[in-house]
């Protein structure tokens, strides 16, 4: 059973007339010019989008009476989902009160769903979209609890027609981007965008001049920086734990599931493709 302690309110905190420090007051104006971002940003990503540093970030919100960066997090989330006429919504997840931590579940969720979708730019999906229909192959890479994603995509994009391949071992997956070239495309699903393993296989993509997507939860992190395309997928776990790390699936297999909705409207003979694969199948399902 997972329980949130009693926190202090941030929004009222930050919104008072209380006299803040140069760095503070930029990050004071940040969150309130981006209401519907600040709660999904890291303290690190926050301190480089208002100009501060993270310990700035992480002494502001001390200041403000809280235990840490990630309690302020949920604090600003829960005040904001408020603000916004869902008061229902407490953050708190608890076998006392399963009707009210479906509530904060669902709404949870809801936002991810929301925010990603918000998040994708439309001529970068057209040419994510025209990348996959003209690759030679398409390679999906992950590592970790991740990994379920790129396996997922694999078997759905093969069911349109398109030759993918998903590998759980990173030296094979490493291996086999050696010999991509110009028209393939390496799609990398990682939450943090920091992994060594994927950038050791992006780099070995790349020198064969295959394009680099990246699926992930930060724009700014190393792989960001590497890959030729970034679709940002919004994480709000944190309204429902103060863990330190945290991550949900349903993010990055809703990219997933948005890249291949447009390529199944555009790929001449996908549905025909797909149900041969269903018959291929079907003897399998069959049970007395």
């Amino acid at each position: 059973m997972s329980t949130i302690t009693e926190l202090p309110s941030a929004l009222p905190l930050i919104t008072s007339s209380r006299q803040f420090l140069d760095s503070e007051q930029r990050i004071v104006d940040f969150i309130l010019a981006n209401t519907d971002r600040a709660p999904q940003m890291t303290s690190a990503q926050l301190a480089r989008a208002s100009s501060t540093s993270e310990a700035s970030v992480s002494r502001f919100c001390k200041k403000l009476g809280f235990k840490n960066y990630r309690s302020f997090q949920f604090s600003l989330a829960r005040d904001l989902a408020a603000r916004e006429g869902d008061e229902r919504v407490t953050g708190e997840v608890t076998l006392d009160d399963i009707e009210q931590s479906l509530a904060n579940i669902k709404h949870a969720k809801q936002r991810e769903i929301e925010a990603t979708l918000d998040a994708l730019d439309p001529d970068t999906l057209r040419r994510v979209v025209d990348l996959f229909r003209r690759a030679g192959l398409v390679m999906f890479a992950a590592v970790g609890n991740t990994n379920a994603v790129a396996i997922d995509a694999a078997i759905k994009f093969g069911q349109l027609g398109i030759r993918c391949v998903a590998n759980t071992i990173t030296e094979s997956s490493t291996s086999l981007a050696l010999t991509m070239g110009k028209d393939d495309v390496l799609v990398l699903v990682s939450n943090s965008g920091k992994s060594q393993r994927l950038e050791r296989i992006l780099r070995a993509a790349k020198h064969g001049g295959a394009t680099v997507i990246l699926i992930c939860g930060n724009e700014n992190a190393p792989l960001a920086r590497l890959a030729d395309i970034v679709l940002r997928t919004v994480n709000y776990e944190a309204l429902l734990t103060t863990v330190d790390f945290t991550f949900s699936k349903i993010s990055a297999t809703l990219i997933i599931e948005v890249i291949y909705s447009f390529l199944l409207s555009v790929m001449p003979g996908a549905r025909d493709r797909i149900s041969g694969y269903e018959e291929l199948i079907q003897p399998d399902k069959e049970m007395e």
